[in-house]
């Protein structure tokens, strides 16, 4: 990790309606009392160019990426067989790598099946690099989510927009041929 890498690793932010963390390494996300839960669901995304499906997600691999050939928003779908304890997601992201394409706007939506997803999060990021880490808790009971659904839902990429403009305005074809994910 250089030097650089190292201003950002663990530095917690609040930008929006919830804050995140971002970690350069994500063994250090875990505290000892949560583990690692996606071997355990069915994963599908929204769309995806050929060669960049959603196998690649979860591949343990940072040069790979899925990258999604739909309009906005794009989903990543995480499907549990039984309703499962979730206490945060992390995204891995790259700024730097690939500006144009870093999502800035993310949704977290969860439910029991696909017509019940609520949103229980939405994050903003600006430039982020390394593994985006979102706690997602029950502000109520301050207990972790419980579903069988989790929905990561990329709503904006350009960061530059402002916030009452988003990127689904742009939906034409020749913009959402470039659309990716990293």
């Amino acid at each position: 990790m250089s030097s650089d890498d190292d201003n950002h690793a663990n530095t917690t932010f609040d930008i929006g309606p919830v804050g995140y963390e971002i970690v350069g390494d994500i063994k250090k996300v875990n505290d000892g009392s949560s583990r690692e839960i996606g071997e355990r669901a069915v994963w599908s995304v929204s769309s995806c160019k050929q060669g960049y499906g959603v196998t690649l997600l979860r591949d343990d691999n940072l040069e790979s990426y899925w990258q999604s050939d739909g309009t906005q928003p794009h989903m990543v779908n995480v499907q549990f067989r039984q309703k499962t304890d979730i206490g945060c997601v992390a995204i891995y992201t790259d700024y730097k790598s690939d500006e144009s394409y870093t999502p800035s706007r993310v949704s977290f939506r969860v439910g029991n099946h696909y017509h019940d997803l609520r949103e229980i999060e939405q994050i903003y990021m600006q430039e982020p690099c390394g593994w985006v880490v979102v706690k997602l808790q029950d502000k109520i009971h301050q207990k972790s989510i419980r579903a069988f659904i989790l929905q990561v839902a990329i709503l904006q990429f350009d960061p530059t927009l402002p916030m009452g403009l988003t990127s689904q305005q742009f939906s034409t074809v020749e913009c959402s041929m470039f659309n990716t994910i990293r």
